[in-house]
């Protein structure tokens, strides 16, 4: 089951539509699951391009099975030009169709939109 924190986007509604939006993307995976965490995100992540979403990075945990139960398996750091392409992403037909594996790949998602800071 997928969980969202906050805004069903993790997000603060913006004044300014047109604004970047810059999200950080926590993602625990299901017990034995982590290759398909993985590759469902590598599915995903190449959706979110076609609407201006890019990587800026991409990490992932490097702990034990026990730090994986209580931490994110994937750290994601995203930007969007926009909120209005977020919810294009998140609404996309494709994305949505893949729903089932999600839920069987990710325990918990929490996104946060943040602010980079040099």
């Amino acid at each position: 089951m997928e969980a969202v924190i906050g805004h069903p986007m993790g997000m603060q509604n913006s004044q300014s539509p047109a604004r970047p939006v810059t999200l950080c993307v926590l993602l625990w995976a299901n017990p034995g699951t982590a290759s398909g965490l993985i590759a469902y995100e590598d599915k995903v992540l190449g959706i979110a391009a076609e609407y201006g979403g890019r990587v800026i990075q991409r990490a992932r945990n490097g702990g034990d099975d026990h730090a994986l139960e209580v931490q994110p398996l994937e750290i994601q750091t995203l930007q969007f030009p926009s909120k209005q392409a977020v919810d294009q992403f998140m609404a996309d037909e494709r994305r949505q169709a893949l729903a089932d594996e999600r839920d069987r790949v990710v325990a918990m998602t929490e996104i946060i939109e943040v602010q980079l800071a040099s």
